[in-house]
């Protein structure tokens, strides 16, 4: 079944824990053997504890991994089984004053928000803006995607955008990049006109924003 039929289809009375226990059923795994295989495939950080919580129904179930289970089980996805895809929020950025960043990639156990139309998941990860230092362009809880396509260092065609950065001490930021006055260093300039620009800063990773998505859109699950 596609990923994209999974999510036209509309709920069905079956809880998603009964299903996940017919699942475990169907395919002799004990709780804890699933945990360590999904583990190993989605984003999001799964122990025997998290199964548990899951068959409980204390714990929601993502369409990563309700299509995650039923390939491990072999057991067949609900036919009719509310989803929405979620992306990883990682952690939180500033602009005007210093956040540490706690960056998900490529596994991460922080909040997720259901994925905005037109986005796809997949290799996407969401920050949420702290302060209100980028007033006006970006708010207060407001959410930034972005798709980091190296571990380390500052892709070339990231330059002169807007991006989340982290920098040598840690701290993340948004800030749009530009070349500085040495080649592995970087002029930050501040989304907000008043304030002050961040040069010749080294730089661990930088990301180009994809899409800004305002706090009062955003779901969390």
């Amino acid at each position: 079944m596609l990923f994209a039929d999974m999510l036209t289809r509309t709920p069905i009375s079956t809880p998603l824990n009964v299903w996940l226990l017919q699942a475990l059923e169907h395919s002799g795994l004990s709780q804890s053997a699933l945990a360590e295989r999904l583990d190993a495939v989605v984003q999001k950080k799964v122990d025997r504890s998290t199964i548990n919580k899951m068959v409980l129904g204390k714990r929601s179930i993502s369409a990563e991994e309700l299509l995650r289970i039923s390939e491990i089980t072999g057991f067949d996805v609900p036919g009719e089984a509310p989803l929405t895809p979620t992306i990883a929020i990682a952690g939180k950025v500033g602009a005007g004053a210093q956040v540490p960043v706690f960056d998900v990639y490529p596994k991460g156990a922080g909040p997720q928000v259901e994925c905005p139309p037109g986005l796809s998941p997949h290799g996407v990860v969401a920050v949420q803006i702290e302060g209100d230092s980028m007033e006006p362009v970006f708010s207060a809880g407001d959410l930034l995607f972005y798709t980091r396509h190296t571990h380390e260092g500052v892709p070339a065609d990231v330059v002169g955008h807007r991006c989340v950065v982290e920098d040598e001490d840690g701290m993340g930021w948004v800030k749009q990049v530009k070349a500085g006055d040495e080649p592995g260093l970087f002029h930050l300039i501040s989304l907000n006109p008043g304030a002050n620009t961040m040069w010749n800063k080294r730089l661990r990773w930088a990301a180009r924003v994809r899409l800004h998505w305002p706090a009062e859109l955003a779901r969390t699950v």
